[in-house]
């Protein structure tokens, strides 16, 4: 299969029109270089703030809901998307409100051409989500089980805890997804650090897809760094660097990679070293020290 990146920018948008046109512009693209699975930022949707105004955009907790009030016309939209190109897309992640009252989540939506096939919510929220914006960890790691294979979830900040991955990959995945939303090279390294610690401890395929760009009509997003990539583990079958593809930093636009399981499966089991098989051995150790 072939795996596409965003780097994406935010944009204040006049109309909800415009959220179409310029999705499906990002989609059509992605679809033309031959991508199967399109993978979209987090809080990429924040960009939604800017249908309710200015003055909403720009109120930290107005946009929250904002954002949250056009959910279903994002999943329509995705989902027509998915339909005619024949392809699933990681949608950018915004808030949801689970039941009234109740703080937000932090939810990337997976579409495929034939419906949703499920979501992830943020596990472990950043300094800022849990301090100044409130938002809530979600619950549950599920794996979705595609044609194009075992894919898990990790937004941003739950890439950089090894655990997490590892709950995804013992039940199966054999591609995280990574959608980042950073706003300093040291964040969106963090990030970067964490997306190919997980491919190589793992020996799977990351894939890290941010927002870039300046957005200062919203505090929330206002400063965006990173490029969007996709990883490997540095050994049989991948690159010597760990890195299949990426994009310029800060530059819009599409990183792309041919992926195939069958590369994922034979470094597990033939590589030169074997991380995913020898996980289990540290357990042993720490007891022993």
């Amino acid at each position: 299969m072939k795996i596409a990146a965003a780097a994406y920018p935010l944009d204040f948008l006049p109309d909800f029109a415009a959220y179409e046109a310029k999705v499906t512009a990002w989609v059509e693209d992605a679809v033309g270089q031959g991508a199967d699975l399109l993978v979209f930022p987090e809080y990429g949707a924040m960009e939604l703030a800017s249908l309710g105004g200015a003055e909403v955009a720009a109120d930290l907790e107005r946009a929250l809901h904002e954002v949250a009030s056009h959910r279903g016309a994002v999943d329509g939209l995705h989902l027509r998307l998915a339909a005619a190109h024949g392809v699933h897309i990681l949608g950018a992640s915004g808030p949801v409100f689970l039941t009234a009252g109740a703080r937000p989540v932090n939810r990337a939506t997976l579409y495929g051409p034939g419906g949703i096939v499920g979501h992830q919510d943020k596990q472990i929220m950043t300094r800022f989500e849990r301090e100044i914006w409130f938002v809530d960890p979600g619950a549950g790691l599920p794996v979705f089980d595609t044609p194009l294979g075992r894919i898990g979830v990790l937004i941003c900040y739950d890439s950089e805890f090894p655990l997490l991955a590892r709950r995804l990959v013992e039940a199966g995945a054999e591609v995280l997804l990574v959608p980042s939303c950073t706003d300093t090279l040291a964040g969106f390294t963090r990030v970067r650090v964490g997306a190919m610690a997980r491919a190589l401890e793992n020996q799977c395929v990351t894939v890290q897809a941010p927002t870039v760009g300046l957005a200062p009509w919203c505090p929330a997003v206002d400063e965006n760094v990173g490029r969007g990539a996709i990883y490997g583990p540095p050994d049989r079958g991948f690159p010597e660097t760990g890195i299949l593809a990426e994009t310029g930093l800060n530059e819009a636009g599409w990183a792309v990679a041919e992926v195939e399981l069958a590369a994922i499966h034979a470094v597990r089991r033939e590589g030169g070293v074997l991380n995913h098989l020898h996980w289990d051995e540290q357990a042993a150790r720490i007891l022993k020290a």
